[in-house]
């Protein structure tokens, strides 16, 4: 018999594995001060490019009035309990309604948390007979859904519709024995390499294969559509989504996510939905904070016309001087260099302590061995002024990582 503590200490998996040598700085930053284009890191002030704050509402004033005036009218324990049991009020069931309107979609339920919320949800949504087709790309927190999916399940090579067709024709048999149904899962713009998913041509499947789709937009929502109604609306084809989850965590600059689908899917997960069922409701300055975010997004669109700006300008300034910026075609903006561990966080060591540029990175196996991936997150409240900036570091970055100037197998700068 093994004592599992032990077997804890002795592996502390792929990415605790660099807790001596990261925590504080690598992993679990402390960004201080207003939440702005500008932060300070370890006492130092930095350019930052990591926040999903994508419109610029984080410390909107505006935005700060309300949450503000909600916290004293409310507190953070209103209302106490479970929506179910005793946490409903007519602000959340507000909220529900403006955002099914503004997603196109008959009903919405409120999550807590969209990590969990997803994760709930794709459990409530089939059964041991049905199977799930998801791109293999797809978030941790619908990869954990699945887990819990005491079915079958088919990976499609990403954004690969033909892939996606061949798991559709496995699929559609399974559940000819089983009298199951199948469900789709993708993304609408996937958070690490930016691109939008293929929902279009998934929609248009429909008409050869039975199956209904969910799609994860949390950084869709806000940023894409001319409303800004999500990837969906971008792509001419939100009514051909089933499911649509969208998060307050990415554009809204808030906590809590949303599952809008047609009338009676809603009612169905707002009963069988475990994570909701048995959790605390949301507290009520953050339903009233998300109304105020969501009318902003409504009828202030000089937001999400500042992010494109900024996002334009930052992507094709890098494209011109010669980085390669994969498959995006969204505002996530990553970076690709070549490189193996050790100088990738050289690199992100010289980028914040001598050029004060904060932004985070990717090694593998998020990304293949030897690439570098500094993911790059662009929002309203950037300037022209820091996009320049940027794109001149990383140039003499680039030059730097070329020269060999970044030690392989050790910390120069720590």
């Amino acid at each position: 018999m093994r004592d599992i503590f032990e077997k804890i200490r002795e592996n502390k998996g792929p990415l605790g594995q660099y807790s001596n040598v990261g925590h504080g700085y690598f992993f679990f930053p402390k960004l201080e001060g207003p939440i702005s284009n500008k932060m300070q890191f370890r006492g130092k002030d930095v350019l930052v490019w990591s926040l999903n704050n994508y419109l610029g509402l984080a410390n909107h004033p505006e935005i700060r009035e309300v949450d503000a005036k909600a916290t004293k009218d409310w507190g953070n324990a209103y209302p106490m309990g479970a929506r179910m049991m005793s946490g409903n009020s007519n602000y959340h069931e507000q909220l529900e309604h403006e955002l099914s309107s503004f997603v196109g979609k008959e009903d919405t339920i409120l999550l807590n948390y969209g990590y969990q919320g997803i994760a709930s949800t794709v459990d409530a949504l089939v059964d041991r007979n049905d199977v799930i087709v998801y791109d293999s790309e797809s978030h941790a927190c619908i990869m954990d859904g699945m887990r819990m999916h005491m079915g079958k399940r088919f990976v499609f090579q990403h954004n690969d519709i033909e892939s996606l067709k061949t798991q559709l024709e496995r699929a559609t048999k399974l559940v000819s024995d089983t009298n199951g149904g199948i469900l789709v899962i993708t993304e609408g713009v996937f958070g690490m390499a930016g691109d939008q998913g293929k929902l279009k041509e998934i929609v248009d499947l429909k008409s050869q294969y039975d199956f209904r789709l969910l799609v994860d937009d949390a950084h869709g929502i806000g940023t894409l559509g001319a409303t800004g109604a999500g990837a969906g609306e971008e792509q001419g084809c939100m009514d051909g989504i089933d499911v649509y989850f969208g998060t307050f965590a990415k554009a809204f600059a808030t906590i809590g996510a949303f599952i809008s689908s047609e009338e009676k899917i809603v009612e169905y997960l707002r009963y069988n939905t475990r994570s909701q069922i048995f959790a605390k409701s949301l507290p009520m300055p953050l339903v009233i904070g998300a109304l105020k975010r969501l009318e902003m997004i409504r009828t202030q669109p000089e937001h999400k016309a500042n992010l494109w700006k900024v996002t334009n300008s930052l992507q094709s300034k890098l494209r011109e001087n010669g980085f390669n910026l994969g498959r995006t075609n969204s505002c996530v903006t990553p970076v690709f260099l070549d490189g193996g561990p050790f100088e990738a966080a050289n690199v992100i060591l010289d980028l914040r302590e001598n050029h004060g540029i904060f932004c985070s990175m990717v090694i593998y196996p998020v990304v293949p061995k030897d690439t570098i991936m500094l993911r790059v997150i662009p929002t309203a409240i950037h300037t022209e002024e820091d996009v320049n900036y940027t794109i001149e570091i990383f140039g003499k970055v680039k030059d730097k990582l070329a020269q060999g100037a970044y030690a392989k197998d050790k910390i120069m700068y720590a």
